[in-house]
């Protein structure tokens, strides 16, 4: 199983021509879906070889499964959702071995790499291996939970249909979560923080500490092969600096710093958390040095934009790629966002407050409803606004004043509530980015079908 990489850049190259660029995922229709479609070789379901010894599941799940085989036994890196997608991965590898497995290692602790662990144990149980702080992934928004788990159905598009799903950017729409984390077991060895080097089933395997889109990432090094797995701090598209289900800040300037660590390595191969291997020397260290620039340009730009007085919409829209990165397949916006990107590190350097006194106390949302409404000429007049805005595909300004419309109590809440339901499907289908254009689509279901309150339309 390949990937066509002329025939990406093919297409990536003509979508630049088109006029599209970094940090603008809004594209036609047609082309938007295009590219998705496209996107989706790099989960298709299968074995990859990446060595003599070295195997790498693919599209079982939305992450992937490798198998390092050694004289005695096995070595498992990340083991998918739960135990169903687990097992159906191990059958698969099963085709190149049939050796115990001696020893699961977790790249980081989210839900889709450590919770089919079960799966893989046999009569005896494998030394687990996991960094110090293994675990502290979602740890900072813990409160926050019941939220940022309606938000994570939205951005992965869990409830859409067939019709309406594509992918999520570096993984499939459709996967079987309903045992999600059933199957984990907890490490029982924990990484120093100056890495550690050993041997399982006569195998040398390096495992170095890794910050990046979690602090508790590690990435896994075969000095022997040449083979490194980058765990999520590396896979085919512009990382997911800022995720919009809601996460604590990454740190961007430690992800740019551990990506570049690994390029030093000069893998022959590399193997990502997500999509598929990369399993030629040049291409992979190549990728990984431009993955680490990609972020730190974007960290830099935007410090140079905070310390220059600039609001986060502002830097928002200014920053972008530069020319020599942006016509490269690994870093085409199908997951994170430039755009999201700058806001974060934002709210990460500086909190909430853009430093202009005009947003320290801003007007509560319903008397700038009606504020507004009077600057339009009247509520009937915002409505007619808002509906002129959705009718020439003005999407986003037809979102923003059904939004005003809603608090306004002569206002028509049920016509604010379709413009929006229409505006969210506009943008969706203009969305390259999958988690932009899952949530649009999955709040305008919501919205719909009342699930949604009229003070969230």
């Amino acid at each position: 199983m390949s990937i066509d990489l002329k025939a990406l850049l093919l297409l990536f190259f003509s979508t630049l021509a088109t006029g599209v660029v970094q940090g603008d995922t809004q594209v036609d229709p047609k082309l938007a879906l295009k590219m998705l479609n496209s996107q989706q070789q790099q989960f298709q379901k299968g074995v990859v070889q990446v060595t003599d010894n070295v195997f790498t599941a693919v599209g079982f799940h939305g992450a992937n499964t490798s198998m390092i085989v050694g004289t005695d036994g096995v070595i498992i890196i990340d083991t998918l959702m739960g135990p169903s997608s687990a097992k159906a991965a191990l059958q698969a590898l099963r085709a190149h071995s049939d050796k115990p497995v001696k020893a699961i290692l977790y790249t980081h602790s989210h839900g889709d790499h450590i919770g089919g662990a079960s799966a893989f144990v046999g009569d005896e149980m494998p030394d687990i291996y996991g960094t110090q702080n293994f675990g502290s992934a979602e740890g900072a928004t813990q409160a926050a939970g019941p939220v940022k788990q309606k938000r994570n159905v939205r951005q992965f598009g869990r409830k859409l249909s067939p019709v309406e799903s594509t992918n999520r950017g570096v993984a499939p729409a459709l996967t079987a979560d309903g045992d999600g984390g059933k199957g984990f077991l907890p490490p029982t060895i924990k990484i120093p923080d100056n890495g550690l080097k050993t041997t399982i089933a006569d195998v040398e395997i390096e495992m170095h500490i890794a910050p990046g889109e979690t602090d508790d990432a590690m990435f896994i090094w075969l000095p022997n092969e040449k083979v490194l797995f980058s765990g999520d701090n590396f896979y085919s598209s512009f990382p997911n600096l800022y995720a919009i289900r809601g996460t604590a800040y990454r740190d961007v300037l430690n992800w740019s710093q551990s990506v570049a660590k690994m390029a030093e390595f000069q893998p022959h191969c590399v193997v990502p958390g997500h999509t598929m291997p990369i399993l030629d020397a040049d291409a992979a260290v190549t990728a990984l040095t431009d993955y680490s620039q990609a972020i730190r340009s974007v960290y830099d730009q935007t410090v140079r934009g905070i310390n220059a007085g600039k609001s986060p919409d502002q830097i928002a829209h200014e920053v972008e790629l530069h020319a020599d990165l942006k016509d490269k397949p690994y870093l085409i916006e199908f997951y994170g966002s430039v755009p999201h990107a700058v806001r974060a590190i934002y709210s990460g350097l500086l909190g909430w407050f853009d430093g202009n006194p005009t947003t320290l106390n801003p007007l509560e949302p319903k008397t700038k409803a009606h504020k507004i409404a009077e600057l339009a000429g009247g509520t009937d007049r915002l409505t007619e606004q808002m509906q002129a805005a959705l009718d020439q595909g003005d999407y986003q300004w037809a979102l923003e004043l059904s939004d005003h419309l809603k608090w306004l109590d002569d206002g028509d809440r049920k016509l604010a509530r379709k413009v929006k339901i229409a505006a969210l499907r506009g943008l969706a289908a203009q969305e390259y980015n999958a988690p932009n254009r899952n949530y649009y689509l999955s709040y305008a279901n919501e919205l719909e079908s009342g699930e949604l309150s009229e003070i969230w339309f």
